[in-house]
Formats: C-alpha cells, sequence, structure tokens
C-alpha cells in the first residue's frame, strides 16, 4: 500500500476477481516478506477480509512464519462457494486488505504477494460454463471508494456466496453471503411510526460531520460513530452504512423492524435512523464499554473477573431467552458472537446486530427453510447441511461464546494447528480428553471454583453438540449459567476457595472433581457436606418465607430459584455417590425444620 499511513488506513488494498456462479472456488494467498524495512516482528500487520468478512485479524506475516528476517514463506488457503442463482450466473470473488492497528505496528501498511483462484468441479464432475477474462490486480483509488473493512456476516441480496478456511471445509463449518447492489440506492420508505426519524443534518451535528474523531470501530456495513443527540444531553452510537457494502438494504431495514419492536434490558435499543440522500444510517444507545471481544483477546485492556464474565454471559443469555420465548413471534437472531454482545457503561450485556435475523417456525413447524448465513466459527453445522434455521442454531454460537469467554481466543484462528482451528472442535476434543483447563485463558487460572468451571463446561459442550436436538434450549442454557453463578459465589464466600491461587493442576474429569470440590466448599464426595449444603438452603429459604415484615421476604421468584438450587444439590450429591438415600443420617434437616 506505501507508507502513508494517513492514506492506507482509509483504504482498502484489494482485488477482484470475476467468477462463475454455482461452484466452489479454492483460494490460496501467498505472503512473503522480502524487502527492508519489514524485518522483525510488529513491523507490518493487517487484516484479510475475503468477500467482506474477516479472514484473519491482525496478520503478522514475520510471527507467523517464526523468523525475524527476510524471505519465509506463508501460504493460506480457503474455499469461497457461489452457488447457482436466478439473477446472475457470475459473481465475483473480493479479497481486500486494511492495516490493523491495535497492536501498534511499527508501520501502518498491507501487502499481498500472490494469489491464486482455482475453479472446483461440482459434485457430478462438471465444470461447465465459461470463465470471463481475468480482471487485472487493483488497487482501490481513494478518490472513488470508502474504506471496505470486513465484518464477520453475512448479508441478503440476490443469491449467497461464501468462504470458509479449507482446513474446516471437511467439517461443514462455512456460511454464506450475498450480493447487494447499494451503489447510490436509499432504503426503502420505512413507516415514520416505528422509531425516531433523524435528518441528515441532525446527524452530520450529532457527530461534528462524522469527525474521524469520534470513530468507534468499522465493520462490513460501515463506520460507527459516537455522537450526542438532544443538545448533547445523550450519548449515542451511530452506524453509517458504506454505500458500497455488501451489507445493504435488506439488512438495514431488518434491523430497524426488529428492534423498534423489541425492548428488553439484554438487547440494544434502536433510537432511530436516517434514511436520506442515499444514506443509510442507524442510532442507538452508546454502550460505553464497547464489544465483549474487545475485554477478551488481541487488547490492551485489563482481563475481566471470571464472575464478571458470568453475569455478562448470563445477560446475553436473558436477551437471546427473551428473543425465543418472549417476543411476540419466536425470533433467531442469526448471528451470535462476541462482537454483537455489547456492554454499556454499567457492565450490563446487551445482544446487538439485528440485521441477520429471522423470525422462527409456527407451532406446527421445528424449523424455517433458508439460505445459510452467520459467521464463521460460530455457524451451528447442522443449519449449514440443511439449511434449516431453528433457535437451537443461536444456541450453537451462544456456545462458542461461552468458549470463547473462557479461554479468551477467537471461535477461528487459520494460524494454529489444523485441530485448533476451530475453537468449538477442539475444546470439545479436550474436554473429553479431561484436558479443557490446558485452553482456559491463562488469567483466570485458579480464580473459578472448580464445581462452577465444570457446570460451564458442561453447558458450553452441550450448547456445540452438533445435533440440534442435543442442545439445551436456552432457557437451560440461562439456568445452568446461574446455577455456575451461585456456585463460585458460594465458593467465594465460604472462604475454602481462594480466588487466585493455584488450585486448577487436576485436569477436568470425573475423578478429580472430589477433592477440589471440597476445596471449593461443595463436598461432592461426603455424605454429610451434601445434607448440610441442601439443609442450609431449604432453612435459609423457608426463613425468609415466614419473616414477620413483609418487606423481609423475597419475592416468589427468588423463592422458586432458591428451591431449584437446592434440588440440584441433592441430586448432584446423590449421583456422585456420596450421599446414601434412606439411611439414618436425617438429624440435619430436624433442626433445620425446627
Amino acid at each position: 500500500m506505501g507508507l502513508n499511513a494517513s492514506v492506507n488506513l482509509n483504504y482498502n488494498l484489494t482485488w477482484i476477481v470475476t467468477v462463475d456462479a454455482g461452484f466452489y472456488y479454492y483460494v490460496r494467498l501467498h505472503f512473503c516478506e522480502i524487502k527492508s524495512p519489514f524485518t522483525k516482528v510488529n513491523m507490518r500487520v493487517f487484516d484479510v477480509f475475503i468477500n467482506n468478512m474477516t479472514a484473519i485479524q491482525g496478520l503478522d506475516v514475520i510471527t507467523q512464519t517464526n523468523q525475524v528476517g527476510l524471505g519465509a514463506p506463508l501460504k493460506l488457503d480457503f474455499i469461497v462457494s457461489f452457488p447457482s442463482t436466478s439473477a446472475s450466473s457470475q459473481q465475483a470473488v473480493w479479497v481486500s486488505l486494511h492495516p490493523y492497528i491495535d497492536s501498534k505496528p511499527v508501520y501502518t501498511d498491507a501487502e499481498l504477494n500472490g494469489l491464486e483462484i482455482f475453479k472446483l468441479n461440482d459434485s457430478t464432475g462438471n465444470l461447465a460454463g465459461l470463465n470471463p477474462p481475468p480482471l487485472p490486480a487493483q488497487t482501490v483509488d481513494p478518490s472513488q471508494k470508502r474504506a471496505r473493512r470486513g465484518k464477520d456476516s453475512g448479508s441478503s441480496g440476490d443469491g449467497p456466496s461464501g468462504w470458509l478456511p479449507l482446513s474446516l471445509y471437511g467439517n461443514s463449518h462455512t456460511t454464506s453471503s450475498a450480493k447487494t447492489a447499494t451503489t447510490g440506492s436509499s432504503a426503502p420508505s420505512l413507516p415514520s411510526n416505528l422509531c425516531r426519524h433523524f435528518s441528515f443534518a441532525e446527524i452530520k451535528a450529532a457527530t461534528n460531520d462524522f469527525d474521524e474523531a469520534l470513530l468507534l470501530g468499522v465493520g462490513g456495513f460501515g463506520k460507527v460513530y459516537k455522537g450526542e443527540i438532544d443538545n448533547g444531553t445523550m450519548s449515542v452510537a451511530i452506524k453509517r452504512g458504506n454505500p458500497l457494502s455488501e451489507q445493504g438494504v435488506n439488512e438495514f431495514q431488518t434491523e430497524i423492524e426488529m428492534l423498534s419492536k423489541l425492548r428488553h434490558r439484554h438487547l440494544v435499543s434502536l433510537i432511530g435512523y436516517c434514511e436520506e440522500n442515499c444514506e443509510m444510517i442507524l442510532v442507538y444507545d452508546y454502550m460505553g464499554q464497547g464489544t465483549l471481544r474487545e475485554h477478551l483477546y488481541k487488547t490492551q485492556k485489563p482481563p475481566l473477573p471470571w464472575k464478571q464474565r458470568l453475569e455478562i454471559c448470563i445477560g446475553a443469555a436473558r436477551g437471546l431467552h427473551y428473543l425465543h420465548t418472549g417476543a411476540k413471534y419466536t425470533i433467531i437472531h442469526r448471528d451470535v458472537k462476541t462482537t454483537n454482545i455489547l456492554l454499556d457503561d454499567k457492565w450490563v450485556a446487551k445482544v446487538s446486530d439485528f440485521g441477520l435475523s429471522k423470525t422462527g417456525p409456527t407451532l406446527d413447524h421445528t424449523h424455517v427453510s433458508t439460505v445459510v448465513k452467520g459467521s464463521f466459527g460460530y455457524l451451528d453445522p447442522e443449519y449449514f447441511r440443511r439449511q434449516q434455521l431453528m433457535e437451537k442454531s443461536d444456541v450453537y454460537s451462544f456456545g462458542v461464546v461461552l468458549f470463547a469467554v473462557l479461554c479468551a481466543r477467537p471461535a477461528l484462528n487459520p494460524t494454529l494447528p489444523k485441530e485448533q482451528v476451530s475453537l468449538a472442535e477442539w475444546a470439545l476434543h479436550c474436554a473429553k480428553k479431561g484436558t479443557l483447563n490446558a485452553i482456559v485463558d491463562p488469567y483466570l487460572k485458579g480464580r473459578i471454583a472448580p464445581q462452577c468451571l465444570k457446570k460451564f463446561a458442561e453447558t458450553a459442550e452441550k450448547c456445540v453438540s452438533d445435533k440440534g436436538i442435543e442442545r439445551p434450549a436456552m432457557g437451560d442454557v440461562l439456568w445452568n449459567l446461574e446455577f455456575a453463578l451461585q456456585m463460585q459465589e458460594s465458593a467465594e464466600e465460604s472462604g475454602g476457595f481462594e480466588t487466585g491461587t493455584d488450585n486448577d493442576e487436576a485436569p477436568l474429569t470425573g475423578a478429580s472433581w472430589g477433592k477440589k470440590d471440597e476445596a471449593a466448599g461443595f463436598s461432592a464426595s461426603t455424605g454429610s457436606g451434601d445434607r448440610a449444603a441442601v439443609s442450609e438452603e431449604v432453612r435459609g429459604d423457608g426463613k425468609k418465607c415466614v419473616s414477620d415484615k413483609g418487606m423481609e421476604r423475597p419475592a416468589m421468584g427468588d423463592v422458586l430459584w432458591n428451591l431449584e438450587f437446592a434440588l440440584q444439590m441433592q441430586e448432584s450429591a446423590e449421583e456422585s455417590g456420596g450421599f446414601e438415600t434412606g439411611t439414618d443420617n436425617d438429624e440435619a434437616l430436624l433442626m433445620a425444620a425446627s
């Protein structure tokens, strides 16, 4: 791109190759640092986007080739799909690069040394269809085009296309993204009663004419700015659609129609929109702590404590549970991931980005048949295979979020060994071997009560089951996370578990839980401890219910929670084998009743 940082930050280095629809394409990218001054780690770091979606974030060629110096090659392979559509027999493969500034590289630059695209025959061996003459590689002219930075989501339009890392091709982890010709077009007229309508002049005033100093982030839809409305009394996030973006009119309209009808503590609030002058602009509540991803990996921000991570997961689960069961119709989010979970100033989690959301099946149907869309690494494999969308598709994606929270790593990392590229697959592999502790965020080592970790890990594992029927409903996921939080808090309050100590040397296997649970205040292998824990829960709840003053009594929801918690502890005790039912050891219960 050159060494002019001010220019490079505003534009992408892009290649566009026209191809036939109806086929898969094998895309190989070649990298090699072959000239000065790029001789050391963190001198040139950049993002790679394929068809407007993030393929690799923060690629440093020298780091990945494990060499400090020149000449070490690196190649990365992907599969791009373009199923046939009635709208067009041709599509285009976009490969774009943009400087990644979060790592503060020495130079703000990006470079691709070679690009190969191979057409693959279909299932019948067919390669029919003439390819058009290839277009030359090109650098996007800054005077003609805005920055097109990628975002991990699909978009709707004339026909589906998609890509995935080659290492995952055999495992059916993919997604689709469709083209939408949005250049020079405006969104269809939207009813003004859905939410507040802003004039373009108001938006410009709110953002100081889109001042780059107010830029919060860049995605496939466009740029997001911090703004002030109503005479500076309210902070907002303003998402300005890029007219050249593939995420266009349909997502804009879906977002407005969905969010204007939904109000929940754990869903981001849409305040209004603007559709003047071919602009597609959305205005949301400002989320002061940004995205969940910003606090997990590739960040300079301090790591979040475990309890806070649990509370964030619980908040997001409540938002998704509301979408699935609390709204007038079942709503499937279809793009659940760490960048779509936002945090406000008080660290309250809110699910965002409803551009791909879809109304769920009616009572007499189990699924919705639809073109596959979503984000790589988070996408439900059953949804991809059958093109049948269910609420359990969101559950799978949320399970990947849970593992990302636990392990502080992205859902996909193509630079890792093949078996580790997919976080969901690698975490399941480690869980089955009893070595999940080995991939837990090092910051959390010794800071999670073992019984809490067990419950959390089991929940995540069930969420990412290959078959939707084996996954829990979002309400059950929520219950399990709240239960895990209760166990963490109980362990800390009991004094038997000291956060920050190195007490996690044993792997997550059934044989190891007994002794560790005792240290955490959960006596899972001794009968008396279990009975005391259960009876204490029942006694405490019963005493509160019959308090003399009404204000001291719990709400019925809290009573229900505590009774279900007591039942869980009883069942856990019986399953552990350390508590034998029917024996004469109930004096503790008699004391509780008295």
